[in-house]
């Protein structure tokens, strides 16, 4: 894509061609192909909106400025440094804001941070696709060595005082997504070091930032208990300088030494409960066998045919993106308006047909979640879905893919005409396992499963094809509905496969029909009017 700072244009890269084909004199097709999408009223709007109700924070008497940023819970910083950013508040003090800068150096945005009852709470505007850094002004032209990139405004603070040989930038959004629109903002600095703390997710968006920056040029803090996030250490009393000076290369060679692994591996045992991955809330069953979400693994989901397979992944998908998951839907078989409708009232918990009135409120919030939808329908052919997805891999820092489901993408093939259908599942699955390895992405496939007899058990080899699906899947989830064949039978999750941890076991699945939902509901404890006595 291109980005234009001057005229806040942007489009795809066929789009700037045609623009400047056109103006050598040769004709597009139509107007409307030359016709670049304009961003930047919206943005300026926003920006000239909070300039005008705010007030500049070194506008305010050096103590004040000192209490203010104590009560955000940010690093004390000299008055310069305030200056030097162009700090903004409101006029209660409750709201910070932190203009980002992009590369010629305008407003494209802020990083706002609000002071709430019980935490701050960090956000950017615009809410995606922000261009702009948090550095400070005014911004340097030309070539630089070195910049060290952080998530957080706490962070940039942390780093600001000390000569750390480089540029100190926050990033728009976090560890989240790094949109394209930034990377302009990035192309002066040779060197990029990549200090995103210990939070969950922060180790693979650094490796993630680091394809899509360069990675020759990348290096990592790597989260250790000497090595938390920047400020953290500088309130722990750590030599934040020799932190940044023992970053390590991203980049190397096809075959390494353990050497090279050992900081990997102690990253690992330090922070064993953020390399398990992301915890359901909705399932705490789920964080008992398989312990969480993690990037990189390929999982399976099977079930018959009619057992709610697309409703609890909608669920299972929904509950990982609400805690930051950026996520991909590819949905075949069902429209995407219809499982954006489930997943919504998932969200809200409640039937919104009923609760009509409350769609605005409900829609607003799930606007904000990293979720996107595959536009594919009915049969599609694995060459162009895998393309889609590894767009939406690049672009919006994708985390976890769904495709649902593989028999879709069986019926069109570029391959030869004699492959069986078994051969295509082998090469579709093949795709999928090589794409979560390579991204460090996180793939879950729905797979019908072979014809049984319904009073059997479904197991790991009732999955439809030949065992390749379930040889590379690293979990395999079955759906069992005893439904069917017994007046009482109940409806259970199975992990038939965990190679993380080699966990197995069910989790009961009950449907609550009002919020088509799958949620474990927390059991009530019900006192006898005895024990009532007995507690006086």
């Amino acid at each position: 894509m291109f980005v234009c700072h001057e005229c806040g244009s942007s489009g795809e890269w066929e789009t700037l061609e045609k623009i400047l084909l056109s103006r050598k004199g040769k004709k597009a097709s139509s107007s409307k192909e030359v016709e670049p999408i304009k961003k930047k009223s919206l943005v300026d709007q926003a920006v000239i909106d909070i300039q005008q109700n705010t007030q500049p924070l070194d506008s305010l008497l050096p103590d004040e400025q000192e209490n203010i940023l104590k009560k955000f819970n940010l690093p004390a910083v000299a008055p310069t440094s305030v200056s030097q950013f162009e700090i903004r508040c409101n006029a209660s003090r409750t709201v910070l804001y932190f203009p980002l800068y992009c590369a010629n150096g305008q407003i494209t945005g802020f990083r706002v941070l609000k002071n709430g009852d019980k935490l701050v709470e960090e956000t950017t505007v615009p809410p995606t696709g922000c261009s702009g850094l948090l550095i400070p002004k005014p911004v340097k032209t030309g070539k630089q060595e070195s910049a060290v990139l952080v998530p957080s405004v706490a962070d940039v603070l942390a780093l600001i005082g000390y000569k750390i040989g480089g540029q100190v930038a926050g990033l728009p959004h976090g560890i989240t997504t790094l949109p394209l629109q930034v990377l302009p903002s990035l192309e002066r600095y040779n060197k990029l070091i990549l200090w995103f703390g210990d939070s969950i997710g922060s180790w693979d968006s650094a490796r993630n930032f680091a394809k899509k920056l360069g990675e020759k040029r990348c290096f990592i803090v790597k989260a250790t208990e000497k090595q938390p996030s920047p400020h953290v250490a500088l309130r722990a009393g750590y030599d934040l300088r020799a932190i940044v000076n023992a970053a390590q290369p991203v980049w190397h060679q096809a075959i390494i030494s353990f050497s090279m692994l050992r900081q990997d591996v102690l990253s690992d045992l330090q922070n064993i409960e953020k390399v398990q991955g992301v915890k359901w809330k909705r399932y705490p069953a789920l964080n008992r066998i398989l312990k969480g979400h993690r990037p990189g693994e390929f999982t399976v989901l099977t079930g018959p045919t009619g057992s709610g397979k697309t409703t609890f992944m909608s669920e299972y998908s929904l509950d990982l993106a609400m805690q930051g998951v950026n996520t991909l839907w590819g949905s075949f078989e069902i429209r995407n308006a219809r499982l954006a409708r489930t997943m919504l009232q998932q969200m809200a918990g409640i039937p919104l047909d009923v609760h009509i009135d409350q769609f605005d409120q409900w829609a607003d919030q799930f606007e904000q979640l990293p979720l996107y939808f595959m536009t594919f329908h009915g049969q599609q052919s694995i060459k162009v879905v895998m393309e889609a997805v590894e767009h939406a891999a690049y672009v919006h820092d994708i985390a976890h893919v769904i495709i649902d489901n593989v028999q879709f993408m069986m019926g069109v093939s570029d391959e030869p005409r004699h492959a069986d259908r078994f051969w295509k599942q082998d090469a579709i699955i093949a795709c999928f396992r090589s794409f979560a390895t390579r991204k460090n992405c996180h793939v879950t496939l729905v797979i019908h499963p072979r014809k049984e007899r319904d009073e059997e058990d479904l197991t790991v080899n009732s999955i439809f094809g030949s065992a390749k699906a379930a040889q590379e899947a690293d979990n395999v989830l079955i759906i069992q509905d005893k439904r069917l064949s017994s007046v009482r039978g109940k409806k259970y999750l199975q992990v038939a496969k965990n190679r993380y941890s080699g966990d197995l076991g069910i989790m009961t699945l009950d449907f609550d029909k009002d919020s088509l939902s799958y949620q474990q509901k927390k059991k009530k404890v019900i006192k006898t009017e005895r024990e009532d006595m007995d507690h006086g």
